[in-house]
């Protein structure tokens, strides 16, 4: 065989073996993103132009949430505010529209003291996803109820499922389940 022949051989084979480490390195990289964000990685996917796109989104959310100095609350804090969480919801039985109001107001405060930036919905949304993938579509969907709730449009129901979906944020921000919501 000619040496152009064996040449040719070496480069198809360099080119196989660089096309096989660049998919095995997306795979292992898409189940990673998979993995950590679980059905927010199907949410972002579905939303973005493009597959590739939503994941250099997440990947830029991990960057930005590394970026971020998320802290755990002092115990009196979390115990202030599991109180707080507990007034809330015993308002709800008379007042249901300013308690979903107050549940708002109360996870943007314990975000605000664990570091979390508030200033954007989307914005504290795409943070806590990185931290809480299992809940933010509860988030999304409670933030929604009560943006609905200002405008007058949200149901008793309605307002009973976002203060659900608060209470299960709520938990995971606390990073324990205190006595006063597990039965809320």
């Amino acid at each position: 065989m000619p040496t152009w022949g064996w040449i040719a051989i070496v480069v198809a084979a360099v080119v196989i073996g660089a096309v096989i480490a660049w998919s095995a390195y997306n795979t292992r990289r898409r189940k990673g993103l998979q993995d950590r964000f679980g059905s927010e990685y199907d949410r972002t996917v579905s939303d973005a132009p493009s597959r590739r796109e939503a994941e250099s989104e997440l990947t830029e959310r991990q960057k930005r949430r590394d970026e971020l100095e998320i802290r755990p609350l002092e115990d009196q804090a979390r115990d202030r505010y599991a109180s707080e969480w507990h007034n809330t919801q015993a308002k709800f039985v008379d007042d249901p529209e300013a308690a979903v109001g107050d549940a708002d107001r109360l996870i943007q405060q314990v975000m605000r003291d664990r570091g979390y930036p508030v200033d954007d919905f989307d914005q504290r949304a795409a943070d806590l996803s990185v931290d809480h993938p299992e809940v933010i579509s509860n988030y999304r969907a409670a933030h929604g109820i009560s943006a609905a709730n200002e405008r007058g449009k949200a149901s008793t129901e309605d307002l009973r499922t976002a203060m659900v979906h608060y209470r299960a944020l709520f938990v995971e921000l606390l990073e324990t389940e205190p006595a006063e919501t597990a039965n809320a």
